[in-house]
């Protein structure tokens, strides 16, 4: 990923208004239903000469889930679903990222939503690096996967009258980041 490039090493932080991490899910068996969440926090640390050093956090507030419906979003905040009241945050701490091909990165690490914390892989693409037209450097990252909502402790649903569930089991978690270099390091400045 640094071949003829530049030094991607350092310490980024996540842009959450050019990032976007969501999720998919079936309602009702025909339609796909995508939200996302609009708070979202996190820290890349990258270092290219020990890799092992290299690190990944990121934290959603649940309060901010946003799937374009007022009503829904209130029941997914509720006991239901994701407690926000108990639970306000979903963290992801990374235990691992490796470079498995070009542009291509699988990072593992520990998913935490309600009071329950799996380990996880996730596929992600590195998309890229630029300096935007403010001088800033930027990085993109996309990724997506599939995990069962059941496992943490996301129970809630209701059966349809000809077979079948009103909410899939099955959720895809979409990934699109867009994380900025450190100033400070962007300039050598310690």
């Amino acid at each position: 990923m640094t071949d003829n490039g530049p030094d991607l090493s350092g310490d980024w932080d996540i842009d959450p208004g050019h990032s976007r991490i969501g999720f998919s899910a079936k309602h009702a068996m025909v339609a796909n239903v995508r939200g996302a969440f609009n708070d979202v926090t996190g820290t890349l640390h990258v270092d290219f000469d020990d890799p092992e050093k290299s690190n990944a956090e990121i934290v959603l507030k649940v309060a901010s889930i946003d799937s374009r419906n007022a009503q829904r979003d209130e029941h997914l905040r509720s006991a239901d679903f994701f407690d926000v009241e108990k639970f306000p945050d979903i963290t992801f701490r990374s235990t691992r990222i490796e470079e498995v091909g070009e542009n291509a990165l699988v990072v593992s690490g520990d998913l935490t939503i309600r009071d329950v914390t799996k380990p996880i892989t996730i596929p992600i693409e590195f998309t890229g690096a630029q300096v935007d037209a403010f001088g800033v450097q930027r990085a993109g990252f996309e990724g997506t996967r599939r995990i069962d909502r059941r496992e943490y402790g996301l129970e809630w649903n209701m059966a349809l009258d000809q077979g079948g569930w009103l909410v899939s089991e099955k959720i895809t978690l979409e990934f699109e980041i867009s994380a900025i270099k450190r100033q400070a390091e962007a300039e050598g400045v310690a």
